[in-house]
């Protein structure tokens, strides 16, 4: 099993994968860094509640055979929503172009949905927040609030 904080290549192969018996160690081994621990709950808290919800769709995101992050959505197609639930990049791994193409996969996943029209997310705002690099990806504001977090839409094409 690969050491979950080995070096990749840039141009590594990035995938989403499920989450195994084999890898999930390696996976709650992740971490994203520590001013950002404000904006996303660990992964061992995401892969518990992933395990009681219908609506969980969670993956590992690998950047050829080393996971460098996790991603959840909430996918519900009998009324055609989908949320982005959870997303980290593990700190070591952040800025090397992981995160930006795991999103790509995952919005080519939702537009293979039934009803799929959008694609929602909701980040907490502040300095550190993923909002900027959410809107390099296509994302708007809606103007909404869940809770304290600010409410963001992509529309698919």
């Amino acid at each position: 099993m690969p050491d979950s904080k080995s070096p990749v290549r840039l141009e590594a192969t990035v995938s989403l994968r499920e989450i195994t018996r084999e890898t999930v160690n390696s996976i709650l081994n992740l971490r994203v860094t520590e001013a950002q621990e404000q904006f996303v709950a660990s992964n061992a808290v995401s892969i518990a509640q992933a395990h009681f919800s219908e609506e969980a769709w969670f993956r590992a995101i690998y950047a050829d055979e080393t996971p460098v992050g996790f991603l959840m959505l909430s996918d519900q197609p009998d009324t055609g929503e989908y949320f982005l639930w959870r997303f980290m990049v593990d700190a070591q791994y952040q800025g090397s172009g992981y995160g930006r193409r795991a999103l790509e996969l995952l919005i080519e996943h939702v537009k293979t949905r039934p009803n799929a029209k959008e694609l929602f997310l909701s980040h907490v705002p502040g300095p550190g927040s993923p909002q900027d690099f959410y809107r390099k990806l296509g994302f708007k504001h809606t103007g909404e609030q869940a809770g304290e977090e600010l409410v963001m839409k992509l529309i698919l094409q």
